[in-house]
């Protein structure tokens, strides 16, 4: 990533949209940045914690959201701008302390970047994070560039300590992930005087709650008045459209497109708005007069929509009839990613013009051409990965139980076990530690007939963010269930980012490792740990902990994320398949290395009716051979 720290004032710089973040988190002169890994907004105090030491700032990957946005207004509170990053899902584990930083406000600017995942492209679900501003009183602003992402980011730093509140700034992936020009500015320094206020009493408290959380509404109303006046909102088009495009976000871009595509300047006007809430009342009111016909473009939830809904309602006769098109109209889906061909689709059926996206003939060349150069996979863990492996030996495990017993699961690299990849192993993926908190429940119906064995699935990193107090409940409560952590030693979905087991902090400097397994067995479970790639070891420890039933039991699967490793050294295997062995769909396996197992690094060779290894892609951990039947697969040491 880009050094940001380093750019002259007055350069145009090529940044990714978070690195545009960042680089708006230092013009504004941040001296604490905070967060827990989550795409799409990973690369946001990834690309502070490297630059970290020549801005000199403090940057930490936090053991999960609400301990990044705790410390984060810890050192706002001290006279410290701040800023905390997450995804959708973070801001969920957020609201118990934001909905108490709401009302009990900030003393330096404090901003909270959440980046939401329309189409769920890097998720498991799909959630619009904006209701939550509107809930909580929290202004929420929308960059729909990237200079806007470093702008806006500046912005709120300033107004956020003008209204001692914090902001809300929302990213979505494409304004995240994509690259634009930013024009710098200028750098402010962090405050080095660092100190808490003792003297105020109940100033950083929630309490006496009715006082404060009146005076929150009462600060947005002001906040609403500087957002009339904001460089971020303005219109474009005719004086008097046939139709107003409202929009905010990725949806601007979009917007543009679909409008110029059809060549529709002199019909469409559009109102981009870059502060959402508190909306700019006069403003979208002066706006909204100007046509009768009314687009929404916003991705994900009718957020924007509803509020202009809500506006009008309130005073009709300001803006005259409206007809509104969006996500309630069925004109904008009202789930998934949107891009331009559903804006200029939208358009077109409104104003009745005649559009065809693109040739189908064209598209079916295009398809035929392309595939011929791609070979058919789908999604699935890399190359290598040990949570193949280790669900591999659950799968067996489970079989020779004979018990029907069931993996439940929660976020990381290894939820990918609820489809193929995992053998189909994962039943239930709800949230970062829930794997552990549902087999407390499942582990506690043997007085209601419940016989089946229950192994809790999560990763290192989970287990630090949200599975210790559900390890804890079960062993309180004397559930019944094994805990099964796949340690990899990274944050690997995300981007392998440290955490507290891996002893290194996010700018690269020693921490202590906490022990997973000494974790576990300071609190009196039996423990045991197992290297995944020992396939025949593994299942025989996940049958001993089966039968050793009644209470919590804990087993490690520990063994380096193989990207990680493959960084630093070479593959320990230099793997290949006797195709003279390989008899391909006559074994009596049936083509389990392909079929069943489907490592990326081995491939089906219809031409020679055997298996073959993609040297390319082939990690050289050497597992698949424990799995041929035929000894057709060959592991050699390295050279």
């Amino acid at each position: 990533m880009a050094n940001v720290a380093t750019f002259e004032a007055g350069t145009a710089q090529l940044l990714m949209g978070n690195e545009g973040i960042a680089r708006g988190a230092l013009e504004a002169g941040i001296g604490f940045a905070s967060a827990y890994p989550g795409n799409p907004s990973s690369e946001i105090i990834g690309t502070l914690a490297d630059v970290a030491a020549d801005a000199g700032i403090y940057v930490e990957w936090s053991i999960n959201e609400k301990v990044a946005l705790e410390a984060a207004a810890a050192a706002a509170f001290a006279g410290v701008r701040s800023i905390c990053a997450m995804k959708h899902n973070g801001l969920n584990v957020v609201l118990d302390f934001l909905m108490g930083l709401n009302v009990t406000g900030t003393k330096a600017g404090l901003v909270l970047v959440t980046c939401d995942d329309p189409g769920a492209l890097s998720s498991t679900e799909e959630e619009d994070s904006r209701p939550v501003a509107k809930w909580a009183c929290v202004p929420l602003l929308e960059p729909a560039t990237f200079q806007e992402e470093k702008d806006m980011t500046r912005w709120a730093f300033e107004l956020s300590e003008q209204f001692k509140t914090m902001f809300l700034l929302r990213g979505v992936t494409r304004t995240s992930h994509a690259r634009g020009d930013v024009r710098i500015g200028e750098r402010l320094p962090p405050n080095r005087e660092a100190r808490f206020t003792v003297d105020v009493p109940l100033q950083y408290t929630a309490i006496p709650a009715p006082p404060k959380h009146m005076a929150a509404h009462q600060r947005q109303e002001r906040i609403r008045e500087v957002f009339e006046e904001a460089p971020f909102n303005w219109y474009q088009g005719p004086e008097k459209p046939e139709l107003l495009i409202a929009t905010c976000g990725s949806g601007w871009f979009y917007s543009i497109e679909a409008v110029r595509a059809l060549k529709a300047e002199d019909r469409v006007g559009i109102l981009k708005l870059g502060t959402t809430w508190p909306l700019p009342e006069k403003l979208v009111r002066r706006n909204l007069a100007r046509a009768e016909k009314v687009l929404v473009v916003e991705e994900i939830d009718p957020f924007l929509e509803n509020n202009l809904k809500e506006l009008v309602g309130e005073d009709p006769a300001a803006v005259g009839p409206k007809k509104f098109y969006g996500k309630r109209s069925g004109h904008i889906p009202s789930a998934g990613e949107i891009n331009p061909d559903i804006v200029t689709a939208a358009l077109a059926k409104i104003l009745d013009i005649e559009h065809a996206p693109v040739d189908p003939d064209y598209s079916q060349k295009a398809l035929a051409l392309t595939s011929f150069f791609v070979h058919p996979r789908m999604v699935g863990f890399c190359a290598g990965c040990p949570h193949r492996a280790t669900f591999w030996s659950v799968k067996n495990a489970l079989k020779l139980d004979g018990r029907d017993g069931f993996v439940t699961g929660d976020i990381g690299c290894y939820t990918m076990a609820v489809g193929p990849t995992g053998f189909w192993q994962l039943k239930t993926a709800q949230a970062m530690g829930s794997a552990a908190g549902m087999a407390c429940g499942f582990g506690n119906l043997k007085g209601l007939g419940f016989k089946q064995p229950v192994i809790a699935a999560c990763g290192d990193s989970t287990f630090f963010h949200a599975t210790i107090p559900a390890l804890i409940s079960g062993i309180y409560n004397k559930a019944d269930y094994i805990l099964l952590v796949l340690d990899n030693s990274a944050t690997a979905m995300t981007g392998f980012q440290p955490h507290p087991g891996t002893g290194r902090t996010a700018t690269g400097g020693p921490a202590p490792a906490i022990d997973i397994a000494d974790v576990c067995r300071a609190l009196g479970v039996r423990t045991e740990v197992t290297d995944p790639f020992d396939l025949q070891g593994t299942t025989e420890k996940l049958l001993d902990l089966l039968e050793d039933d009644g209470k919590v039991r804990v087993l490690v699967s520990r063994r380096e994320c193989q990207l990680v490793r493959a960084r630093r050294e070479k593959a320990p295997y230099v793997m290949r398949v006797d195709q003279e062995k390989c008899i391909g769909e006559t074994c009596g396996c049936a083509r389990l290395c392909t079929r069943v197992f489907q490592c990326p690094g081995l491939i089906w060779d219809a031409a020679k009716g055997a298996a073959r290894i993609d040297e390319v892609i082939c990690a050289g951990c050497g597992v698949c051979a424990d799995i041929c039947s035929a000894g057709a697969i060959i592991r050699e040491a390295a050279q």
